[in-house]
């Protein structure tokens, strides 16, 4: 297959810059994938499509404020960073704007008391920056005041006060992700109670997000792609419960892309998820055959994307096709913090 396979037309207008006034109001599109049935809802009745012994799967990697903006060590020459792995300690791999001005021994300093500086240790082979950071304090503590959050580059505006709460899940715990696991943006604490109060369970793993989430695909072939590299963690509760879930014939159904990729990863060819900590570099395309995944609460997905072609192995690739141009004559709200749909 190749890239060109999974493009389609989306108007610039339909890339959501904001977030829904309130989260379960984004709207829904339930497609079902035994009759192509699709319905056109809100997020609050996906209660409707929950059945009692369900299992929800949530990722609740949280998002850490990882754009730092900057000033060179002797030049003063603005730099803006942009946190993408942390390596050990204080060492992250580290995305520079403009890169042509630093090379490794330049500093950077950041905030306006300079409390927190930067130390260029090397280049990674993927094009990022390896950078020693230095404060007084716990490095995480002095980040949350003087960084901002890392909205994805098709919100064509500053991070604001507001996106450090709605960029961020209800659920949100384990600090590590630099973007959002979004599918999950659109629950609120009273429509988890509600899942629950029906018998719904609720498990939750962590799959810490990085930046290649918004790389493009540049091979034209899709197999030649290479994932990039994100580390999970799936507790004993959480592993206990899928596969409890499973063994009566309930339905796992992931909340986003990320949440699939790490249970997929995490599942042997039993058929069984393994409790644990991994890094996956999972590629999921047509023709992959699910071992955990029952249905999926997903967003849409940017054309030619690798989280398109993910969805496109759930249903069918021009089937799929077919319900984003429905979603986009219907003028559902794209992206990160657009509308939702329900794979049945």
């Amino acid at each position: 297959m190749n890239v060109s396979d999974f493009d389609y037309e989306l108007p610039q207008e339909l890339i959501a810059q904001q977030p829904a006034q309130k989260r379960d109001m984004s709207r829904l599109l339930v497609v079902h994938r035994d009759t192509g049935l699709l319905e056109h809802r809100h997020f609050h009745d996906i209660i409707d499509y929950l059945r009692p012994g369900d299992c929800l799967v949530l990722n609740d990697s949280k998002v850490i404020p990882a754009r730092l903006y900057g000033v060179k060590e002797g030049t003063g020459a603005h730099i803006e960073f942009l946190l993408s792995k942390r390596i050990e300690g204080n060492d992250w791999e580290t995305l520079v704007r403009p890169g042509r001005r630093l090379r490794p021994g330049d500093r950077v300093i950041f905030g306006p008391e300079g409390e927190l500086r930067a130390e260029i240790l090397g280049n990674s082979d993927d094009g990022t920056r390896i950078a020693r950071f230095f404060c007084e304090g716990d490095f995480m503590q002095v980040l949350e005041r003087l960084g901002t959050m890392p909205l994805p580059p098709y919100i064509e505006r500053e991070s604001g006060e507001a996106d450090r709460e709605r960029y961020q899940t209800v659920y949100a715990k384990n600090e590590g992700s630099v973007a959002c696991p979004t599918a999950g943006l659109h629950f609120t604490p009273e429509l988890l109670d509600k899942a629950r109060e029906k018998g719904v369970n609720t498990a939750f793993l962590t799959l810490h997000v990085g930046i290649g989430t918004f790389r493009p695909v540049k091979e034209e072939k899709i197999e030649d792609h290479h994932m990039h590299i994100e580390e999970y963690t799936v507790s004993e509760e959480c592993a206990d419960l899928m596969n409890e879930t499973k063994a009566r014939g309930g339905r796992i159904i992931s909340v986003g892309t990320t949440a699939c990729r790490t249970m997929e990863s995490a599942t042997g060819e039993d058929g069984l998820i393994r409790a644990g900590s991994g890094s996956t570099g999972i590629f999921i395309y047509p023709g992959y055959k699910f071992r955990m995944l029952d249905c999926l609460i997903t967003n849409f997905h940017l054309p030619k994307s690798t989280l398109l072609m993910l969805v496109s192995a759930l249903y069918d690739r021009e089937k799929m096709l077919e319900v984003y141009k429905t979603a986009v004559k219907e003028r559902y709200r794209f992206f990160s913090y657009g509308d939702a749909m329900f794979i049945e």
